[in-house]
C-alpha cells in the first residue's frame, strides 16, 4: 500500500471518529427524512397514486441532496475565505507593527492568569517560533485552517447523509402499496429519527430526551402540515 493510500485511510479513520462529523451527518439525515416524508405525505393527502408518489419522493431526495450538499459547500468555503482573509490581515499587522502585536499577545496571556514574567516569556517564545499562528489562535481562535479537502468532505458527507435519510420514507413508499404505506412511512420516519437523534445527542453531548422531543415535534409538524395542505388544497 503506497503512502497516499495510507494517508487517506488515516484521514478517513479520523473523520469517522470525529463527533462533530457524526452530529453533522445525523442532522443532515434528519433533514432528509423529515423533508422527504413531508413531501410524500403532502402528495398522499392530495390522492396521488404509487407512481406519482415514487416520482415525487425521488425528486425530493435528489434535489434535497444537492441543496444540502451545496449549502454545506458554501458554508465551509465561506469559513475558509474568512480565515484566509484574517490570516492576511494578521500577517500585514505583524509586519507593520510587531511591537503592538507582541503587546496584544502578552495581554492575552496575562488575562489568562499567567504571571507577568511568565506571560512575557511565553509570548516571546511564541512570537519567535510562529507569530502568525500565535496571533490567529489568541485573537481569532483559529487553530487550523479549513482546507479545500475539508470543504469537499463536508459537502459530500452532508449530501450522502441527506440522501440516506431521504431514502427511508422513499423506499417504504416504493415497496408498500399505497393503501397501507402511510402508516408504515410514519413508523419508519419515527424509528429512523429516534436512531439519528440518539447519534446526534451523543456526538454533541446533548440531552437525549430534549433532542428526541425537538426532532419528533418538528417532524410531526412538517408531515402534518404537508398532509393537510395536500388534503384540503387539492
Amino acid at each position: 500500500m503506497n503512502h497516499i493510500a495510507v494517508a487517506w485511510l488515516a484521514r478517513l479513520r479520523l473523520l469517522f471518529a470525529d463527533p462533530g462529523a457524526h452530529r453533522a451527518w445525523a442532522l443532515a439525515a434528519n433533514d432528509g427524512i423529515i423533508a422527504t416524508a413531508g413531501i410524500l405525505e403532502g402528495f398522499a393527502g392530495a390522492g396521488a397514486d404509487d407512481a406519482t408518489l415514487a416520482l415525487a419522493g425521488m425528486a425530493a431526495m435528489v434535489s434535497g441532496m444537492f441543496t444540502a450538499g451545496g449549502a454545506k459547500w458554501a458554508e465551509t468555503a465561506s469559513e475558509r475565505e474568512a480565515q484566509l482573509s484574517l490570516i492576511e490581515e494578521e500577517r500585514l499587522e505583524i509586519k507593520r507593527q510587531p511591537d503592538v502585536e507582541f503587546d496584544e499577545l502578552l495581554d492575552y496571556y496575562k488575562q489568562k492568569g499567567l504571571p507577568a514574567d511568565l506571560a512575557r516569556e511565553v509570548t516571546a517564545q511564541l512570537m519567535k517560533r510562529s507569530p502568525l499562528k500565535a496571533q490567529l489562535e489568541s485573537e481569532h481562535g483559529i487553530i487550523s485552517v479549513v482546507s479545500r479537502r475539508d470543504i469537499v468532505q463536508a459537502s459530500l458527507g452532508t449530501a450522502i447523509s441527506y440522501a440516506i435519510g431521504a431514502s427511508i420514507p422513499l423506499l417504504v413508499t416504493i415497496m408498500v402499496p399505497i393503501h397501507v404505506d402511510t402508516g408504515l412511512v410514519l413508523a419508519a420516519v419515527a424509528v429512523s429519527l429516534v436512531l439519528t437523534s440518539i447519534l446526534a445527542a451523543r456526538a454533541g453531548r446533548q440531552d437525549l430526551n430534549r433532542t428526541l422531543l425537538r426532532t419528533l415535534v418538528i417532524a410531526a409538524g412538517t408531515v402534518g402540515a404537508s398532509y393537510l395542505v395536500g388534503k384540503f388544497a387539492f
